[in-house]
Formats: structure tokens, C-alpha cells, sequence
């Protein structure tokens, strides 16, 4: 089978965008992404985060032995037709149907039909021509925009002779596509059979009517060649809607889990030192990791005392416990909150800071992390609709495989950068959420919370994070779009993570703003600097004013998810929503009466437009 280089991603985009099983809609053609089984592992460098593994191991099984990066080219301008040249993810050419630009022919591209242009040097040209078009010669194929998928992560051809002839047919004549009307709209799109001549509009694959025009799912898998049972009623979607694909993803930071910070190097790099037998095979490791930059930092430290603590590892004097299962954010929680934040360690670099003056009964402290890091892996795909966002894994709905077989290792991306945590009075929230006005919006929301997930076939009652989360949850968002606007930084760049837990045992209360750029070290620096004092009280001040009114009231104010099962209050896209790789629940529980008095709600704020706090 012939290979060709048919265009570049960003590494990262392999695992929001571009991962095994989406669909890569290229300038000239579309590709799928196969499945983890045909990437080249040699080609893919291990990531090292214990914590991040323990837990994609917990939802994928005990046989996922590593996290690595995607492949991609460490010299520009390398050879393309070079072994080096040729380095990346396998892709295969989807949908299969291919339409004429000139004759608008409908077909497979191996039918004969079709040929494949390709240019090594500039691999976006890549192509499909039809070359015996009879209005004119090697006239551009495009791929046909339609396609069939389901909620359970299949994705097929559409049936385009099944659709024209209205069910099964044994005409074999050739297919075409053409326009009807100025516009593009789906009445106006038709297929037509040149042989038996028959016709069929576009509409009618869309809607209700699509359940009498449409074959069942075949349950296909086309990034891994296979096919399976299926009762789920497929849908037409078309070529790079947003619904094809939807990643599901673990995260964590990489905090420091001894209070030794060699103890922590060792953790952290165990894969490269498990096998060592002395402490010379230690020594020569360490050149080996220093010139590869796999573990930074370990280079200080004597290749004499990294093997003592080796072996004081192997002899069970270290503890060797990494993460407590299914439990990511209460070990970063234990970090963020210590009275002596680490100072020294390469991936977290923390101090503390005051809280805004103007806040002090509602925020306890600040900590502005200089610098941090971030580990993602991908463990999953939806389709058609979004995962429920949850912090139980067991929760979400049927995942799609990324690889044939249970998956040995799983595609991950680091990124680094910067942040501020923002740790709110405990007593003040406890105090405020058990309130009976932030009971009642508490409950509004709660009923839409049950509508949508009963909607979606799940347990309504289950998934709900709570009020305190909410309000934690707005707060970083209209700071999020304040500190856009001074930071330096895009909005959607800077991420958020939310530390909310009601438990009187181990309660959490917190808000993690931070920056993170693939394949970079450094930081601007300018979110930290926004972090001080008496630059956040500012910031608060004017995102508490912002939020006040919003252009969309009194829609967005009065705005009841009870009654339409959404998931969320006083929220909107003009006063609260972020893009969505800013956001963890994908702007779902929101509420900004929460944050501030609306036009609808007057006594349920934690803060006031000025700035003032209700007891």
C-alpha cells in the first residue's frame, strides 16, 4: 500500500482535535486517524507522570504500561521522501466517496475512478482527480459531506444508493450529485441514478424523516477496520461538524509527592531506573537523561546518592504509593494548600501571596505558581454527542476504543506554564451555600441537571457537582475574560481547575487559573504579575461589574434550567461562557447570581457589584 505525507497537525491537536478515530478535514481531502494498534511506538517519546497513568489505568485496565506523545518531525525540513520525512500518525483516506467537482459523479476513490495526485513537497496539494471526466480532464474530486454516525461512537459512509433507491436495490448505475436554487440548503441538494434514473433530495436524510430513508447502524469502526453489533439509530452529520468527535481526557499537574526532592526524581523516572543493577549503569543513565532532557534536573544530584535512594526504594524504606484510586485533584489540593508550597522542584514553582483587602472575609489566601505542568492523555472518543462531564469515570456513556484490543499505552501531551490559586475562606463559603436562597437557585438548577441526564438515559441522580462548585465555577470564568484582557494571554488560553468538596472531613474550596503552551518551557510571566494583590482586587473588582448586567438581560437573568434541561442559570455567552478548552465542564453549571445581585435575584450573591460581601 502506498504511503504519502498528506499534511501536519500540532502534536497536542492529537488529542483535542485530531485523535484516533476523527476525521482531519485537509484543504483537498479528508483523512481519518487510525488506531493506536498502526501508530509506530518507536517513534512515539514515554511521558513520565505516575499519577496520570495510576488513574488511566483504574478506567482502561492494568495492562496500559505507558503514556507517550504523539509522533512528530524534530528537524524542519527534513527529506520527505526520507525515512525521517515520513515520521507520523497513520491515516487513511474517509469517506471513501469521493464527487466530482465538474460531472458531480458520486463514488468510492478505489473504484477505479479516481486517482491520487500526490506532492511530496508541498503535501496539502494532495488530491484526488477524476481523470476521465467528461467535462474536462482531471477535473478535482472532493470528498462527498455526508456522512452516518451514532451515539455510539460508530461512523459509516453514507448510504448513498441505499438512500436514492429508497431501501436496497441491485442497480449498479453510477451516481450523481448536483444543485437545485441558488442556495446550498438540503432541499436543494439531489442525487440522481444516471441508469434507473431516479432522484432524492438531501432534506430527506435530516430530521424525522431520516429514521424511514436511513439503514440501521452497522456498527463500523473505520479507524480500526472492524464492525460490530448495533441497536443505536444512526444520523447524518456532515464533514467536520463539531459533533464527530468528542475527546475524553485525564488530566493532572505534576506536584510533587515526596517531601525529599530526590525521593521525587526517583518516583518520577522509576521506568529508567527499575532495571539498574549498580550504581555505575546509574551514571550512565544520567548522561543518557540529561541529554534527552526526559528528567530535568536530575543531572544536580550524585549519581552515587540516586543509587542509595534506589535502593532504599527496592527495600521498602520509601513509601510507594503514588495516587489513591479514582482520587486526582485531593493530592494537588493537599499541595497548593501547604503552609510551604514547593520552591524548588523543576515541573511546580509556588509562593504565597495575600489576598485582595477588599476580600479577605471571602478568599483566605493566594498562591501564584511561577511555574507548573500539566499532563493530559487521552483515553476515549464520543460521538454525536458530548461526554457528561463527571468526576466518576464509571458515569460517562458508551466510549469508543482508540486501539483494537485493550490499549497498552495511551497518547499524552505536557504542557507548561503559569498560574494563580485562588483558596476561598472555608467558613465563609459553608456559611453561604447552606443559605436558603442559594438553596432555592441550588435547586432550579438541580432539576435541570435531571432533565438533561434523564434525557440522555443516565441516573438523574447522580453527576450533580453542588452550588459551592457552581459559584467557584463562575467566578473563574468572568475572571478568566478579565484577565484575557490584561495578561498578554488569549482566552482560550488559560485554563481552569476547580477544587470544590462539601465534606466536613476534607472540604475544598478553590480555583486554579493557569496558562499552559505544548511544546514550550517557558512563561510570559504576566498572569503571575496579575496575581499580587493589588493587581487581583482590581481584577475581581472589575469582573464582579462586568457580570452585574449583562447585554442578554432580563433573558439571561431570569433564565429558569428547570424548564428547557439545561445546565445552567444566569449564564450566557455575552456575561459567562469561556471558549471551551478554558473550561472543565464545558460552560455547563454556571451562575452568575451566585457571584452577583441580577435583576432576578437579589440576596444569593457571595460577592456584590462592589465588592462587598453578604453574611
Amino acid at each position: 500500500m502506498s504511503t504519502y505525507l498528506v499534511g501536519q497537525v500540532r502534536p497536542s491537536q492529537l488529542i483535542w482535535s485530531y485523535g484516533p478515530g476523527a476525521l482531519i478535514d485537509l484543504p483537498n481531502l479528508s483523512v481519518i486517524t487510525m488506531g493506536l494498534d498502526r501508530w509506530n511506538i518507536d517513534r512515539c517519546p514515554p511521558i513520565d507522570e505516575a499519577r496520570l497513568l495510576a488513574e488511566v489505568r483504574r478506567v482502561l485496565g492494568p495492562q496500559v504500561n505507558r503514556l507517550r506523545m504523539p509522533p512528530f518531525l524534530q528537524e524542519n525540513g527534513a527529506d520527505p521522501l526520507s525515512t525521517e520525512g515520513k515520521i507520523g500518525v497513520p491515516v487513511r483516506p474517509f469517506p471513501r466517496w469521493l464527487r466530482c467537482v465538474k460531472c458531480g459523479l458520486l463514488a468510492e476513490y478505489d473504484s477505479g475512478l479516481f486517482d491520487i495526485k500526490a506532492n511530496p513537497f508541498r503535501p496539502e496539494q494532495t488530491h484526488f482527480v477524476h481523470s476521465n471526466c467528461e467535462k474536462g480532464r482531471n477535473a478535482d474530486a472532493v470528498p462527498a459531506r455526508f456522512l452516518l454516525a451514532c451515539r455510539n461512537g460508530h461512523l459509516d459512509d453514507f448510504p448513498w444508493r441505499w438512500f436514492v433507491h429508497g431501501g436496497p436495490s441491485d442497480c449498479k448505475g453510477s451516481l450523481r450529485f448536483f444543485e437545485r436554487g441558488a442556495s446550498l440548503q438540503t432541499e436543494n441538494l439531489w442525487i440522481k441514478c444516471d441508469t434507473c434514473g431516479v432522484a432524492r433530495s438531501m432534506v430527506h436524510a435530516f430530521g424525522q424523516e431520516a429514521k424511514d430513508n436511513l439503514p440501521g447502524c452497522r456498527g463500523r469502526h473505520p479507524h480500526l477496520n472492524s464492525y460490530e453489533d448495533c441497536n443505536e439509530e444512526p444520523r447524518t452529520i456532515l464533514l467536520g461538524a463539531t459533533n464527530g468527535w468528542f475527546p475524553i481526557t485525564l488530566s493532572v499537574l505534576a506536584i510533587p509527592l515526596k517531601k525529599d526532592l530526590i525521593g521525587q526524581f526517583i518516583l518520577d523516572g522509576w521506568e529508567y531506573f527499575s532495571d539498574a543493577e549498580s550504581a555505575d549503569e546509574i551514571k550512565v543513565i544520567i548522561k543518557t537523561l540529561s541529554k534527552t532532557g526526559s528528567l530535568p534536573g536530575i543531572d544536580k544530584w550524585d549519581y552515587r546518592e540516586i543509587w542509595n535512594a534506589i535502593q532504599e526504594k527496592r527495600e521498602g524504606k520509601t513509601s510507594n504509593a503514588v495516587v489513591t484510586e479514582g482520587d486526582i485533584k485531593t493530592p494537588e489540593w493537599n499541595v497548593l494548600t501547604a503552609d510551604e508550597p514547593p520552591t524548588d522542584w523543576p515541573y511546580f514553582m509556588g509562593r504565597k501571596a495575600d489576598a485582595p483587602s477588599a476580600y479577605r472575609g471571602r478568599l483566605a489566601d493566594v498562591l501564584l505558581l511561577e511555574r507548573l505542568r500539566e499532563v493530559n492523555a487521552l483515553i476515549g472518543f464520543t460521538r454525536v454527542e458530548a461526554p457528561e462531564e463527571s468526576t466518576a469515570p464509571d458515569d460517562r456513556p458508551p466510549m469508543a476504543d482508540l486501539s483494537r484490543g485493550k490499549p497498552e499505552w495511551v497518547t499524552a501531551s505536557e504542557v507548561h506554564g503559569e498560574g494563580i490559586f485562588i483558596r476561598f475562606d472555608e467558613n465563609a463559603v459553608a456559611i453561604w451555600e447552606h443559605q436558603e436562597s442559594v438553596q432555592s437557585r441550588s435547586h432550579k438548577l438541580e432539576a435541570g441537571h435531571q432533565g438533561w441526564r434523564n434525557s440522555r438515559n443516565l441516573d438523574p441522580n447522580q453527576g450533580y457537582p453542588g452550588i459551592r462548585y457552581v459559584m467557584m465555577h463562575t467566578f473563574a470564568h468572568i475572571l478568566i475574560r478579565e484577565l484575557a484582557l490584561e495578561c498578554g494571554y488569549n482566552a482560550a488560553s488559560i485554563r481552569e481547575r476547580i477544587y470544590a468538596n462539601s465534606d466536613t472531613e476534607s472540604p475544598m474550596a478553590g480555583v486554579l487559573l493557569y496558562t499552559a503552551a505544548a511544546d514550550s518551557d517557558g512563561t510570559l510571566g504576566g498572569l503571575v504579575e496579575l496575581g499580587k494583590p493589588e493587581n487581583l482586587g482590581r481584577l475581581i473588582l472589575q469582573a464582579i461589574d462586568r457580570a452585574t448586567i449583562c447585554s442578554s438581560d432580563p433573558l439571561c437573568s431570569e433564565h429558569n434550567p428547570g424548564k428547557d434541561s439545561s445546565l445552567h442559570n444566569a449564564a450566557c455567552h455575552a456575561c459567562t461562557f469561556v471558549a471551551e478548552t478554558s473550561c472543565e465542564r464545558g460552560n455547563r453549571y454556571l451562575d452568575r447570581a451566585l457571584i452577583v445581585n441580577t435583576f432576578e435575584s437579589q440576596n444569593a450573591a457571595f460577592f456584590d457589584s462592589d465588592g462587598v460581601t453578604h453574611e
